[in-house]
C-alpha cells in the first residue's frame, strides 16, 4: 500500500493504491489521520485500491467522521471496483462519502 500525497493552500489530495486491508490499517490509520489533521480539505483518490475490506471501510467511516468533528471538510473523488463494491456491500455508496 502506498499513499500520495498532494498538498495546495490546505487542500491534501490523498490517492491510496494497493490494498485497503487489516494487514495495512495500522499504517493507513496514521496517513489519514495526520493528513486530516493538517489540512482544510481532504480528497481521498481510491481508483488504485486493488483490495478492500472491513478494516479499510472502517478506516474511511473513521476519517470521515473526525473530519465532520473538526469542521473539515473529507471526500472521496473515484473509487476502484474494489471500493465500491465493498461500499456498496454497506448500502453506503454515495451516501456519506
Amino acid at each position: 500500500m502506498t499513499v500520495n500525497v498532494e498538498r495546495n493552500n490546505g487542500l491534501y489530495k490523498l490517492a491510496i493504491e494497493g490494498e485497503m486491508t487489516v494487514l495495512t490499517s495500522a499504517e493507513l490509520k496514521r496517513h489519514l489521520l495526520y493528513n486530516l489533521e493538517n489540512c482544510s480539505k481532504l480528497e481521498i483518490d481510491l481508483s488504485q485500491v486493488s483490495e478492500m475490506d472491513s478494516a479499510g471501510f472502517q478506516l474511511l467511516f473513521l476519517t470521515k467522521r473526525e473530519a465532520i468533528y473538526s469542521g473539515k471538510i473529507m471526500r472521496i473523488t473515484s473509487h476502484s471496483e474494489a471500493t465500491s463494491s465493498v461500499l456498496e456491500l454497506y448500502n453506503m455508496h454515495g451516501e456519506v462519502f
